[in-house]
């Protein structure tokens, strides 16, 4: 509640709000209320527990006067309302408790100022009158603390190519064996697997973003995310399926720039659907990998999404993955035919071993964890050692980003490829 408020949510906040237990407290605050400029419309019933109900699907306002008379355990209650307060909402208490050590308390919980009751018209009137005096001055400028921050993308060309096991695998390994601090975001919202593959509850923190984009801050992302290690949080969903999510995409994006104030690095799980209904969302990446099988329908398909971040993310590099290749089985497509197609080199090659993957999936961790001598899965860790060789200040700009930049258009590769994939493929590309 003492945190610095961010303007520019969504969401109108309130200038003031008071939730009162009794009729007295109601008719020693309305006349103050109306003396200060604001609606005593705003003085409703219900004390503590009402405010805490309300604030939990609404913004709150700048100053907020709440009655603790009806709470049992004031200081845990204000805790209570804490998780559902907006940063810099100041808070204004007043109770029947005439104790020092509360009124301590209380405070450095993060309230402004308790009151004692029966309520007098002078206290109030200063009480109210110093919350506005501190809204008002300016906020001291904080110099931000600088440090390397790579924003990476992960996205499948197909459902099953194991973008999501790579991306999982991705945020373990920078954040144990890089030792920087690193989200892990997934952004599918309904069948996500970024909590599930490190056996952890995903939580509500996704899907509470996605309904009140205007709550996203720094103190948001802390409560929100799960801990999965000392360096590694997760934010995650489940959300029902009976449950659509409508949104803009604004909160997505709120998150994005929280995260990467917060973090040295984020790793997002970026469902391909997003680059259709949220492509803002790829202007603050600076890496893509883009996670593909060696089949035909992962050759046009990633013929497509590196077209697609070729002509609406010039400023992002892109490292191509072929993941689950299998060793010494006959390949759908082998690579070199598949390189042909997509007029670029694969970056790294991941092998397929069942049983490693089996075994990361019933222990609830990491595939990279789990296989750490496995020559087959060992280029995740390459991968990951070079992401972390990218900061945003050496992020390369403008053209020179990625590789895909050089040579003609992609999409007139697709009937390139000896026949392989059909003409009629292109319509959709």
């Amino acid at each position: 509640m003492n945190a610095p408020w961010k303007p520019g949510g969504a969401t109108t906040r309130e200038p003031f709000v008071a939730y009162v237990c009794d009729e007295a407290t109601a008719d020693a605050l309305r006349p103050i209320v109306s003396e200060m400029g604001w609606s005593a419309d705003k003085v409703n019933k219900g004390g503590l527990r009402n405010a805490v109900q309300s604030l939990s699907v609404s913004a709150s306002p700048h100053i907020l006067f709440v009655d603790l008379a009806e709470s049992g355990d004031p200081l845990n209650d204000i805790n209570s309302l804490a998780e559902v307060c907006e940063p810099g909402t100041m808070v204004i208490a007043s109770g029947q408790v005439n104790d020092v050590r509360l009124y301590r308390d209380l405070v450095a919980s993060g309230i402004q100022d308790y009151l004692l009751k029966p309520l007098g018209a002078e206290a109030l009137r200063d009480a109210f009158n110093h919350a506005q005096m501190l809204l008002n001055a300016p906020k001291p400028t904080e110099q931000a603390v600088e440090h390397p921050h790579c924003a990476v993308a992960v996205i499948g060309t197909r459902g099953g190519a194991g973008a999501s096991t790579i991306a999982t695998s991705l945020a373990w390994l920078i954040s144990d064996k890089e030792r920087r601090s690193t989200a892990l975001l997934d952004l599918d919202v309904h069948f996500g697997t970024g909590a599930l593959a490190l056996d952890l509850e995903p939580g509500r923190g996704l899907t509470d973003a996605i309904e009140n984009p205007s709550r996203i801050d720094g103190l948001f992302i802390e409560r929100a995310m799960v801990r999965a290690s000392e360096n590694l949080s997760v934010l995650s969903a489940e959300a029902p399926i009976n449950s659509p999510i409508v949104t803009d995409g604004a909160a997505y994006y709120q998150l994005q720039g929280e995260m990467r104030s917060a973090f040295e690095a984020t790793i997002i799980d970026m469902p391909r659907a997003m680059l259709v209904n949220h492509p803002h969302l790829i202007s603050d990446v600076q890496v893509a990998v883009v996670v593909t099988e060696l089949t035909l329908a992962a050759a046009r398909d990633s013929i497509r999404i590196l077209s697609w971040l070729k002509s609406n993310a010039p400023q992002t590099q892109v490292l191509v993955v072929a993941n689950r290749v299998h060793p010494g089985q006959q390949l759908e497509i082998s690579r070199k035919d598949f390189e042909t197609s997509i007029e670029r080199k694969i970056d790294f090659t991941i092998g397929f071993d069942q049983k490693l993957a089996a075994q990361a999936a019933k222990l609830g961790k990491p595939l990279a964890e789990v296989g750490k001598a496995s020559k087959a899965i060992a280029p995740i860790g390459d991968l990951a050692t070079q992401l972390c060789a990218i900061s945003a200040d050496d992020a390369p700009k403008g053209g020179k980003a990625s590789k895909l930049r050089k040579g003609t258009s992609l999409i007139g590769k697709f009937t390139d490829l000896k026949g392989l994939i059909p003409k009629k493929a292109v319509k959709n590309g």
